[in-house]
C-alpha cells in the first residue's frame, strides 16, 4: 500500500479508500453484516487505512457495521471519514439539511453509530440552497472546536459555490473545508474545468466518488446490463457515462487491459492514480477479489500516450452529481 497527506491536513492516508454505501441493505446488490465485516478486515490486511460513510447510507446500518468492524482495531491507525445532508427520517424535516440543528444532531448520531468520540473527516454531502453557507460553517467549526470532528469537507458541488465557502471561512476565521469528495472518473470529467483547478489552488485534498463509473469503467457494456447492479441502479441511468465518447472509453480501457493483462477495473482506477491532484478516489466494492485488485493497481503504470488513448474519445457532458 501507498500512502499520501490528503491536502494540506498533514493527515495521512491510503491511496484509495474503501467506500462503504454498499454495507447493510435496501439494494440487491449490498452486503449483510458479515459480508461487509469481512471486506473491511481484508483491507485492513491491504494496508487501508481510510474508510468514507455517511448517515444516509442504509439510513446508519453502514456506519453501524463499519464502527463495529473497526472496533477490534487500533483506532489511532485509521481514518475515518462521514457525511450529513440527505433527510434520514420523512417525518422529520430536520433530519437532513445542514442548519446548525441537522449538523449537530446527526454528528451526534453519526457518532453514536460508529462508535466514537471524534470523526476524522465529517463531510456536507451536497449544497444546502435553503441554509446560508455560513451557518453551515459556524456549526462545523464548532464540531471542530467540541472535538467531536478532526477535520471538515464537502462534496459534490459547483466550484463558484466551494469558492464562496472557502472565502466565508477566511473571512469569519471558521474551519475551512480540507476536502472535496467530487464526481470524477475517465467517463466524467467535466471537474477537471473549474473544481480541480480550484482545489489545487486552495490545498484542497481530493476524494472522488464513483471512480469507476459505477461499473461502467469495470466491463464491456453488454456484460454490464446483465449484472444485477446494471439492471436495478437507477441512478445509473441518471448519468451519462455513455454520451459524449463513453462508449468509445469503455472498448478502449477493454483493449488496454487486455494488452497489459489486468482488469477493466484496474485500468480505470490506475487512470485516475495518474491525475496528480487526486489524492485517494473512494472505490466501493461488493467482492474482496475485487478489492484486492484495485490494491494492485496502485502499482499500476501508464504511460503519457496511455493516458491520451484513453483520454482522446472524451467529449464534453452535461453536468451530473450536484443533486
Amino acid at each position: 500500500m501507498e500512502y499520501t497527506t490528503l491536502g494540506s491536513t498533514g493527515m495521512s492516508v491510503s491511496r484509495i479508500g474503501l467506500g462503504c454505501m454498499s454495507f447493510g441493505s435496501g439494494r440487491d446488490w449490498m452486503l449483510d453484516r458479515e459480508e461487509s465485516t469481512e471486506l473491511i478486515e481484508r483491507a485492513i490486511d491491504l494496508g487501508i487505512n481510510f474508510f468514507d460513510t455517511a448517515n444516509v447510507y442504509s439510513t446508519g446500518e453502514s456506519e453501524a457495521i463499519l464502527g463495529d468492524a473497526l472496533a477490534d482495531y487500533d483506532r489511532d491507525s485509521q481514518v475515518v471519514a462521514t457525511k450529513v445532508y440527505a433527510e434520514m427520517d420523512p417525518d422529520n424535516p430536520n433530519s437532513g439539511g445542514l442548519s446548525r440543528k441537522t449538523i449537530e444532531q446527526e454528528l451526534a448520531a453519526s457518532l453514536e453509530r460508529l462508535g466514537m468520540d471524534t470523526v476524522d473527516l465529517y463531510q456536507t454531502h451536497r449544497w444546502d440552497y435553503d441554509t446560508p453557507i455560513d451557518e453551515t460553517l459556524r456549526a462545523l467549526d464548532d464540531a471542530v472546536r467540541r472535538g467531536q470532528a478532526r477535520y471538515v469537507g464537502t462534496s459534490s458541488m459547483w466550484a463558484h459555490q466551494f469558492a464562496e465557502a472557502l472565502q466565508t471561512s477566511d473571512d469569519l476565521g471558521l474551519e475551512r473545508f480540507a476536502t472535496m469528495q467530487n464526481h470524477y472518473n475517465a467517463f466524467y470529467r467535466e471537474e477537471e474545468r473549474e473544481m480541480l483547478p480550484l482545489c489545487e489552488k486552495e490545498g484542497i485534498g481530493v476524494i472522488p466518488w464513483s471512480p469507476l463509473a459505477r461499473g461502467v469503467g469495470t466491463r464491456p457494456l453488454e456484460a454490464l446490463e446483465s449484472t444485477t447492479r446494471g439492471q436495478t441502479d437507477e441512478y445509473l441511468e441518471q448519468i451519462p457515462y455513455l454520451q459524449g465518447g463513453g462508449e468509445e472509453i469503455n472498448e478502449r480501457i477493454q483493449e488496454l487491459a487486455a494488452e497489459k493483462g489486468v482488469t477493466m477495473a484496474q485500468i480505470s482506477l490506475a487512470w485516475l492514480l495518474h491525475k496528480e491532484r487526486v489524492d485517494a478516489p473512494i472505490v466501493g466494492t461488493t467482492s474482496v477479489e475485487h478489492l484486492e485488485e484495485a490494491v494492485e493497481a496502485i502499482e499500476l503504470d501508464l504511460s503519457a500516450s496511455d493516458m491520451a488513448y484513453l483520454e482522446e474519445p472524451y467529449e464534453p457532458l452535461r453536468i451530473a452529481g450536484h443533486e
